[in-house]
């Protein structure tokens, strides 16, 4: 899945693309690897205190509050990976959501 990212500054846009290249639900949370102008692995998912998101090769996670929140989760992605990787991952995490939606309902239809 390709997305683009886009920083506005005052004086102008920076564009760039980025591309999920692996997506992985692995039931009690995902794991996708971006490629963008870094390599990312990001895991995430959803514990009783809202979202989450963890870099690890970055050493870095925050809270989410909803994966199609892009200005709320940029903010937080941003303040411990950067502005481009947090933009970047914000943007992969939008472009998911409605997969993530879709097999969460799935898996919460399914019979005990």
């Amino acid at each position: 899945m390709v997305f683009e990212c886009i920083s506005r500054t005052s004086r102008r846009n920076e564009r760039w693309t980025g591309k999920i290249t692996e997506f992985e639900n692995h039931g009690s949370h995902y794991e996708m690897r971006i490629d963008s102008r870094s390599g990312i692995l990001v895991i995430f998912g959803k514990t009783t205190q809202g979202g989450f998101a963890c870099m690890p090769d970055f050493g870095a996670g925050c809270h989410l509050v909803n994966l199609k929140d892009k200005f709320w989760n940029t903010e937080k992605l941003s303040n411990v990976l950067g502005k481009v990787d947090g933009i970047t991952v914000a943007e992969a995490l939008f472009t998911i959501a409605d997969r993530v939606e879709k097999s969460d309902s799935l898996r919460s239809a399914r019979p005990s």
